[in-house]
């Protein structure tokens, strides 16, 4: 069993134990420095990061493989990257850049397997006469269509 998946076995049993949490991104780079990132349904907390990084060290052996470990939760700034991230964020306002390069700034609404749907309002010009009005607007896009997608922190 190569190191990568000793260390990808050890991360499955911290997190099978802590179902709130999951995995968002996990390497290993040449000098042995493994970094994983977690996400939570309830966010995550500085004791989570520390249970997460003792179980999976106590499952590695440093006399066989010399390594560094650090376990962080994903930043405020993150984009989203699975649709857990998105189930957890409904009804927060989300900034999507989809693959056709069009930008919305929405709230997001439902998430499902398949699919986001979005919901915001838009000034356009009138249909009859001058000058503006507000429009409301509701998006249904799939996952393969969103670029990138972060979620908007207003204070």
């Amino acid at each position: 069993m190569t190191f990568k998946n000793k260390v990808q076995e050890a991360l499955d049993v911290a997190l099978l134990e802590r179902e709130h949490l999951f995995l968002i991104d996990f390497t290993i780079n040449d000098a042995n420095k493994i970094s994983v990132v977690l996400d939570g349904d309830f966010g995550v907390n500085l004791q989570d990061c520390i249970d997460v990084s003792r179980a999976v060290e106590g499952n590695l052996d440093r006399e066989e493989q010399d390594f560094s470990l650090e376990v962080a939760s994903a930043g405020v700034s993150s984009p989203l990257k699975l649709v857990r991230q998105y189930k957890k964020n409904i009804g927060r306002t989300i900034k999507v850049k989809t693959i056709s390069s069009e930008e919305i700034e929405a709230k997001l609404i439902t998430a499902d397997d398949e699919k986001i749907t979005l919901e915001w309002q838009a000034r356009e010009p009138k249909k009859i006469g001058k000058g503006k009005e507000t429009v409301d607007k509701k998006l249904e896009l799939s996952y393969g269509n969103i670029k990138e997608a972060v979620v908007i922190i207003s204070f």
